[in-house]
């Protein structure tokens, strides 16, 4: 598809009271939703045609994640959430130093983790300073929107 009909979607989209519209044009398709608050840039995703799965074997399965301390499963904290489906990663590149740390203390503003969706790395960062209390997710498995992925106290 493109990219002038894409953003021409993105404009067409900004001038109505739409909050999400998504085209398919033969194999390719485009999805493009406001976000919630007013000053949200619009996410542009396209995906691909979708592949046929092959047969899993039980080396390739994700190993389960380990389940949360008793602590945990009640914080007292602010929880960070997903803001999308992707993929969690705790630093910008696999050698990278990771962005946080248990204990550390962050700042209102302060990058915390990347979620990586439809090939774009979308910084989350803290929407109020403190301590991070925990990490709920393991760097490069898989998150779901709303899915609560760090502590901050």
């Amino acid at each position: 598809m493109d990219i002038r009909k894409v953003k021409k979607l993105i404009e067409l989209l900004e001038e109505s009271a739409v909050s999400e519209i998504e085209i398919k044009e033969g194999e390719d398709s485009v999805r493009i939703s406001r976000g919630m608050s007013g000053n949200a840039a619009p996410v542009v995703g396209v995906a691909a045609a979708p592949v046929a799965p092959g047969p899993v074997l039980a080396a390739e399965m994700p190993a389960p994640a380990p389940s949360q301390p008793e602590e945990l499963a009640r914080p007292d904290g602010t929880v960070v959430e997903s803001p999308m489906v992707g993929t969690f990663y705790r630093a910008s590149s696999p050698g990278a130093k990771a962005f946080v740390e248990v204990g550390q203390t962050v700042s209102k503003g302060d990058t915390l983790c990347i979620i990586e969706a439809m090939k774009i790395l979308n910084q989350i960062e803290s929407e109020v300073s403190g301590t991070v209390r925990a990490i709920l997710v393991e760097n490069g498995q898989p998150v779901e929107f709303g899915e609560p992925l760090i502590i901050v106290d």
